[in-house]
Order: structure tokens, then C-alpha cells, then sequence
């Protein structure tokens, strides 16, 4: 099953960062929050990923172009060009990264990877957050729903808007505004989706969260897994900080793999 990642947005929010380098690309304990998202989704036997790319698309493509050599012994032949590796230390992923426009909106990223991802149900998740969530038991709720399209919602104070949800918290019935400090439960990203939410998407400037979502909604195709433990994402610079905190004292609750 393939795994699509946003990470072609400007992340203006974070612009100590993002002045130099994508967003995803931020690094949390010298590896970028990229990295670690993927971790998570390997440790539960994911390993086939679409980076949905943009803004400054170069420094990821040549990230996972030097990373096997950047960790690995090696001797290579100046005359022919041959690598003989001597101690591969490096991931076993398959990684397909997507150049999905500078302005595309979320939604138009993911149309423009359709062609990788209209074959079978596909997990897809926000390039700048990290969760302790267990993508098995989320899959496993998905497919007992019957949903197009299944949200992780997550408890995080202000600046989101909040989920409306049914009384057997389930599935999404709307979505409204939230006042800083409510408690609410938001959009985790973490989603794992059908095909058929390609087809809810218009164009370029589609935001994902928006029409797709509430189409979603309109058939009844919206479900959502509601994760009370840890989420943390990295909008903001005091975001990035926390994060790095964390896991400099080794307390990181998304660090779910073993090294």
C-alpha cells in the first residue's frame, strides 16, 4: 500500500525555516520531520512512499539521492563508475517523489499523483506532522467503516478548526470553527483513503480539506478515527522547538521504531 505525503507547500508560518528549505525538510534531532513520518509508517510495514513535492522540490530529491551513500561504506570505480557497497546502513523504501507544482493547493497535489494512486486504498498524511498513532488498528477501523476516506482526529488547542462529529464519534458530520483552548477534536491528517476520493477533487487549486471533504460528507464517507494519545505538528517555530526538545531528551512518544 502506498503512502502520499504533502510536502510541496510554502510553510509560511515557519519562515526561520522555509526561506532556505521545504518545510518537511525541518530537521528534528539532525533528521528532517520527513524522515521521521516515514519511520512511523515503516515501523507498521509501509514502505512505499509519493512525496507530493513543490516549493524547493530540489532539496528532497537530492536528500533521497545521497541517502544511501550519506550512510553507507563504499568503493567506487572512477573508470567505470561501479559501487560496491561495503556496510549498507540505510532504509528499505521505495520512495517516488512527484514535482506537483509550485501553487497547487492539497488537493491538487494529490489529483496530480492519481495515476499512482487510483489503483488500491492509499494512506496519506501532512508532510509536518508526527504522531504516535497505529496506522494498523486506523486501517483496520477503516475498512470496518466502509468509508472512502478516514480522518485521525486528534485533540490540539487553538489555531485549528474543529471537527463536528456523530454521536458515536465515528464518522465526520461537519466541520466548524474553534475557539482557542476548547478541546476539540481537529484534523490529524494520518488518513487512509479509497480511489474514489480522486474523483472529489477538481483541479490545481482544490483544497483537500475543503470540497473533497465535504463531499465526503454529503455521501456519508467520512469516517473518523479519533486518537487520544500523542500529535504534534510543526507549524510554527515555537512548534519546531518543542519537537526537538523532545526528542533531545529522549522522550520522543512518535519514535514508535527501533534503531
Amino acid at each position: 500500500m502506498k503512502v502520499a505525503i504533502l510536502a510541496g507547500g510554502f510553510g509560511t508560518r515557519l519562515s526561520e525555516e522555509t526561506m532556505i528549505r521545504p518545510k518537511p525538510m525541518a530537521e528534528i534531532g539532525g533528521r528532517p520531520i520527513l524522515w521521521h513520518i516515514m519511520k512511523i509508517y515503516s515501523h507498521y510495514g509501509f514502505s512505499d512512499f509519493v512525496i507530493l513535492g513543490g516549493y524547493r522540490i530540489d532539496f528532497i530529491r537530492d536528500y533521497f539521492m545521497r541517502y544511501r551513500s550519506s550512510r553507507s561504506d563504499f568503493t567506487i570505480d572512477l573508470g567505470t563508475g561501479d559501487v560496491r557497497w561495503l556496510e549498507a546502513q540505510t532504509d528499505n523504501w521505495r520512495v517516488t517523489i512527484l514535482d506537483t507544482g509550485l501553487e497547487s493547493l492539497t488537493g491538487g497535489r494529490i489529483l496530480r499523483a492519481r495515476r499512482y494512486l487510483e489503483d488500491s486504498t492509499f494512506c496519506l498524511t501532512y508532510g509536518d506532522g508526527v504522531s504516535d498513532v497505529n496506522i494498523t488498528d486506523l486501517l483496520e477501523f477503516h475498512r470496518s467503516r466502509a468509508a472512502w476516506c478516514t480522518l485521525t482526529a486528534v485533540v490540539q488547542p487553538g489555531r485549528f478548526g474543529a471537527l463536528e462529529l456523530t454521536d458515536n464519534a465515528m464518522s465526520v458530520s461537519g466541520f466548524g470553527e474553534k475557539r482557542a483552548g476548547d478541546g476539540g477534536l481537529i484534523n490529524g491528517g494520518f488518513f487512509v483513503c479509497e480511489p474514489q476520493v480522486l474523483d472529489l477533487i477538481d483541479d490545481d487549486l482544490t483544497t483537500w480539506e475543503a470540497e473533497p471533504m465535504s463531499r465526503l460528507i454529503e455521501r456519508g464517507k467520512l469516517s473518523s478515527f479519533v486518537h487520544d494519545r500523542y500529535w504534534q505538528n510543526m507549524d510554527t517555530l515555537r512548534d519546531k522547538q518543542v519537537l526537538e526538545a523532545t526528542w533531545a531528551i529522549g522522550a520522543a512518544p512518535w519514535k514508535v521504531w527501533s534503531d
